[in-house]
């Protein structure tokens, strides 16, 4: 699809949303200061920031969640009530959040039925909800089962489903938060190209995205956040990406540049025709060498078996049928054991695996050591006494070298930002236990380890993965992100429905060829 034509009489007329000088505190924290903010019929607009920038506050300010300290929001000339989501709704505005608002013990037809009918209703509308729902998901692309429970869905489905949760309900404002983020570049096309027949329509949408060619591309304007404060705003055909990732910053951003792998080194793990159990997102028959000092990036569109290979990798799932071998040795399903053996994880979802977030920051970063000895010794049978000191010591080694920043040790990890949050769980898995030591782990397993963050923590934790590389570590790199995995691999293979293509250098790949494969067109990939 090619740049949306601009937005008709987006220079002049009356905003469809208006917000003025919305400020809101977290006690001595600014999360938004007096920003301003409008929004025309017909128009995309982009709102970036880094993580913490206060994008995710202001927007749920805007859709009732939280309650603005200072100023007042409009839309389509009316007063919108502070505090309240269904005036939201009744509106037309429609959010689709960074962190999924689902109900995992109901079906997805459920989720999206859900609050879009009266209470006193003698019956439910199922059948016509449920060819509504078909309906919306072919026309924008997104396929879900709407009997599957939510809590079997991966990440990427259930993306999928807020999407359509805010679609099913016709919404005339539509705030999308990284919508592309699980999509192949088909899909992605066709999306765009669905939002620029709403757009000509009058839809008006409100674009956050950390793919700055994609914010470039589909955006009429640009808004730019920084420490809760509007920093600039720009035409989208006036800007370039540079200047957009310098205003999100505070100073100029340079990617990260992978240097082809001199050689690769032994075999660090060897999967021989794996198979893994369950219907839904599990392995058949895959094969796959990850080789020391070597990126091996795996691209799909999440649901399709990455969760299985990432847990079976590191020892929360065991296989069913073929061998895994690490070091030479069979892999066993046991997690402690395997993080003695040098295997680090980069789990998906940061927030439920990857952290405990109740606990401080100190007790997450030492975490999958705790029973090693430099953390802890034997008490009594079943107790351990902690090293409470090493532990802090090493928890602030990985604060320094890692810049986690957002509060001490002794803050909990859940008040992190999702780019913070990120380097302490890079840090945990990089860092050895003994204080001087320089040693990589033997293998690492990022699964989706940029998902949702800005372009600054992306360039520090992609460095960060291809300077362990460097180091002679194993990286199986899992992402939906194309540019991420063509960007990093040395070599690359596609996941659809449980199966692997064989991997190939990343230079072999085209990015339709890998969309081809992400949609299971095989038979049209290169030979």
């Amino acid at each position: 699809m090619e740049a949306l034509s601009p937005a008709g009489d987006a220079a002049g007329g009356a905003p469809v949303l208006r917000l003025a000088g919305i400020t809101k505190r977290f006690g001595p924290l600014v999360a938004n200061d007096a920003i301003s903010l409008t929004l025309q019929a017909g128009e995309v607009l982009a709102l970036l920031g880094e993580n913490g920038a206060g994008k995710s506050t202001l927007m749920s300010i805007l859709f009732g969640h939280y309650v603005a300290d200072e100023g007042r929001i409009e839309a389509f000339g009316q007063p919108l009530p502070p505090g309240h989501p269904q005036a939201a709704l009744a509106a037309g505005i429609g959010m689709v959040h960074q962190h999924f608002t689902l109900a995992d013990n109901l079906s997805v037809l459920d989720n999206i039925v859900m609050g879009s009918e009266p209470l006193w209703l003698p019956f439910s509308r199922r059948a016509a909800a449920r060819e509504r729902l078909q309906t919306v998901a072919r026309r924008f692309g997104l396929p879900v089962s709407p009997d599957a429970r939510v809590a079997t869905l991966s990440v990427g489905e259930r993306q999928r489903v807020e999407i359509l949760k805010a679609l099913y309900r016709g919404a005339r404002i539509l705030i999308l938060d990284e919508p592309t983020a699980v999509l192949t570049p088909q899909e992605s096309e066709a999306l765009f190209d669905t939002l620029g027949q709403m757009v000509a329509q009058g839809l008006s949408i409100i674009f956050i995205s950390h793919k700055l060619g994609e914010v470039l591309r589909v955006s009429h304007r640009v808004a730019v956040l920084r420490q809760g404060r509007l920093v600039a705003e720009a035409r989208a055909s006036d800007t370039t990406q540079a200047q957009l990732a310098q205003w999100m910053v505070g100073h100029a951003v340079e990617a990260p540049v992978r240097q082809p792998a001199s050689a690769a080194g032994a075999e660090v793990c060897v999967l021989d025709g794996v198979s893994t159990e369950g219907a839904a997102g599990a392995l058949h028959a895959v094969s796959l060498t990850l080789r020391a000092g070597q990126i091996t990036a795996i691209a799909g569109v999440s649901g399709n078996g990455q969760v299985a290979l990432a847990e079976l990798l590191c020892g929360t799932r065991r296989a069913r049928s073929g061998r895994v071998h690490l070091l030479g040795a069979p892999l066993l399903a046991q997690p402690a054991r395997l993080v003695a053996q040098g295997v680090a994880r980069i789990p998906e979802d940061r927030h439920a695996v990857g952290v405990v977030g109740d606990l401080p920051v100190w007790e997450n970063a030492v975490a999958e050591r705790l029973r090693t000895p430099a953390f802890s010794r034997p008490l009594l049978p079943g107790l351990r006494w902690v090293r409470r000191a090493a532990a802090r010591a090493h928890a602030a080694r990985i604060q320094q070298a890692f810049d986690v920043r957002g509060g001490g040790l002794d803050v909990p990890a859940r008040s992190l930002s999702g780019g913070n949050m990120q380097k302490l769980i890079l840090g945990r898995a990089l860092t050895a236990p003994d204080a001087g030591s320089t040693a990589v782990p033997r293998l690492i397993v990022a699964h989706q380890p940029t998902w949702g963050l800005d372009i600054g923590a992306v360039a520090y934790v992609q460095r960060q993965l291809i300077a362990a590389r460097d180091a002679g570590a194993a990286v199986l790199l899992i992402s939906d992100d194309l540019d991420e995995v063509l960007a990093l691999g040395d070599q690359v293979a596609v996941m659809h429905g449980g199966h692997l293509t064989p991997t190939r250098p990343a230079e072999a790949w085209t990015r339709e060829a890998i969309g081809l494969a992400m949609a299971g067109e095989t038979e049209r990939t290169p030979a």
